[in-house]
């Protein structure tokens, strides 16, 4: 059986911690992105029920509940990078 030797050219795992101001930018910037496309998808569904003329506002339940899940999508991608 080979012995396995660390390989030339590849970095170790020797990350150093990130900085606070680093770690709060990044969350506070993932926090923002979350809000920015909840807000989106509200006013457009706003728009449309206005567009449309229904009583019941349907498009703006529908885009609220996809824009949450988009958010919420996105947020989560971020985070497992």
């Amino acid at each position: 059986m080979e012995e396995m030797q660390p390989q030339k050219g590849k970095k170790a795992n020797n990350k150093e911690p990130e900085s606070p101001v680093k770690t709060y930018t990044r969350y506070s910037g993932i926090a923002v992105q979350m809000i920015v496309i909840i807000l989106v998808s509200v006013w457009g569904g706003r728009k449309l029920d206005e567009l449309a003329g229904t009583e019941v506002p349907v498009f703006t339940a529908v885009l609220s509940l996809l824009g949450v899940a988009a958010a919420i999508y996105t947020s989560i991608k971020d985070l497992i990078r």
